[in-house]
């Protein structure tokens, strides 16, 4: 998108500004298009320690870096966005570093309209000649970290060029909507404001959000600092924000891998129901809850009659329609009251936590060997096979004062029920 600079006041040559050279501050007018001096008046030659206009205007600047003119674009941007712009410079009269604070102006010059900036120095107004203040200030100028100070009403203050280029998109003033610049630049308005008024009341703090840039949205990571207008005293905001939405995609990324992981540990591929392993990892809770409440707890252990059959003349895949479908409908008989689980081959656990009669952990294990017992159909064939289950029951704590002994004990219990003819229910002894 191509900026609009028609607002901006024309100077066609040099006699439109000759009432400058009355003014005892500083004044030149910098060409951002041939990145020179346009004019300066004569406090301006001898800030520079020049004696012709002509000398000002020739000044060599082929040294200037890109961080330099990227800073001089910025501030024509802000100054013919806002009208004035007032921050820190530093600047190199006699090869001498001098940090001041200085006021622009956006305007166009020369026949061919081209942009410049207006620069008012007081001399007076001066950071000072200290190295670690120059470097500050060289520092939040050309450092890729977004840095913006803000009133308390969340107007721009200062900003570096990283945050003018990051929301070059969003208007400086504040709208009738409430959105300020600081508040703007959040997906989510409300967190923004939220965000501005929690800073504000607690003196700074650090967030992760949301944030709306020229680039597209981003994960930013805030830190907000209390501090003072080196001029006024006025207290501000000065926030610094890094992009870190690089590492949050890189963290989903993981989150999802050990999601994927967790399921493949704690769910069987082949039926979808939990494994063995999601049963042993919830032992704990499982345990105190029966101490806790005097609680039944009881585990049933399933293996399938004739399930080698279905595979040896059906083969594997028509097996795992088999183990499936099984699966289906035991989970439906125990959702309501307890959990299944596939430990392996054509093997089911059962545990029971929400029945505290064993006459009804003993009925549901004879509705289960009835609903097993029902033909599965075969899609690839559309024959039908069917199995039945033997099946062994252990309680807490007569049976066993731990998962791994109550299991034992139902699967001892089960293969007693094999040796006696299968497709029955036994409790343990």
């Amino acid at each position: 998108m191509t900026n609009n600079y028609d607002h901006l006041i024309h100077i066609r040559d040099h006699s439109e500004v000759a009432l400058y050279e009355l003014i005892p501050d500083v004044v030149w007018i910098f060409d951002l298009d041939k990145h020179g001096w346009w004019w300066g008046n004569s406090a301006s030659l001898k800030f520079w320690g020049l004696n012709t206009l002509e000398d000002l205007m020739n000044k060599d600047l082929s040294g200037d870096t890109q961080g330099a003119k990227d800073r001089t674009a910025q501030t024509f941007e802000l100054a013919a966005k806002s009208g004035l712009t007032i921050d820190p410079w530093t600047t190199y009269p006699n090869g001498k570093p001098k940090t001041l604070y200085m006021r622009h102006r956006a305007v166009l010059v020369g026949p061919d309209k081209h942009k410049a900036i207006i620069a008012f120095i007081n001399e007076e107004v001066n950071i000072g000649d200290i190295p670690e203040n120059l470097l500050l200030v060289e520092a939040m100028r050309y450092t890729s970290v977004v840095v913006t100070s803000f009133s308390f009403a969340g107007d721009p203050i200062v900003e570096n060029p990283a945050s003018t280029e990051a929301y070059k998109h969003l208007s400086r003033q504040n709208t009738s909507e409430g959105q300020s610049f600081f508040t703007s630049r959040f997906a989510s308005l409300v967190e923004g404001q939220k965000i501005l008024a929690q800073a504000i009341e607690e003196k700074g703090g650090q967030w992760t959000c949301d944030v709306k840039t020229s680039a597209g949205p981003r994960k930013h990571s805030l830190d907000v600092r209390m501090t003072r207008h080196p001029l006024t005293g006025e207290f501000l905001l000065l926030m610094s924000e890094y992009d870190v939405s690089a590492l949050h995609t890189a963290l989903e990324a993981e989150k999802v891998a050990q999601d994927k992981l967790r399921r493949l540990a704690h769910y069987d591929a082949v039926t979808g129901i939990p494994s063995l392993h999601y049963l042993l990892e919830k032992e704990g809770e499982l345990i105190a809850k029966a101490k806790q409440d005097n609680h039944l707890l009881s585990i049933l252990y399933l293996d399938l009659d004739g399930f080698k059959q279905v595979n040896d003349n059906h083969g594997h895949e028509a097996g795992n329609q088999v183990l499936t479908s099984i699966a289906e409908r035991l989970h439906s008989q125990t959702k309501d009251v307890g959990q299944i689980v596939r430990v392996g081959g054509d093997e089911f656990v059962i545990w029971l936590d929400r029945l505290d009669d064993r006459d009804e952990v003993l009925k549901l294990a004879n509705i289960i060997l009835n609903v097993v017992l029902e033909p599965v159909m075969i899609s690839d064939t559309n024959k039908t096979v069917q199995v039945s289950t033997s099946l062994g029951i252990a309680h807490y704590p007569e049976h066993g004062e731990d998962m791994k002994s109550l299991i034992q004990t139902a699967d001892s219990t089960m293969y007693r029920v094999k040796k006696q003819g299968k497709c029955d229910v036994q409790v343990a002894i």
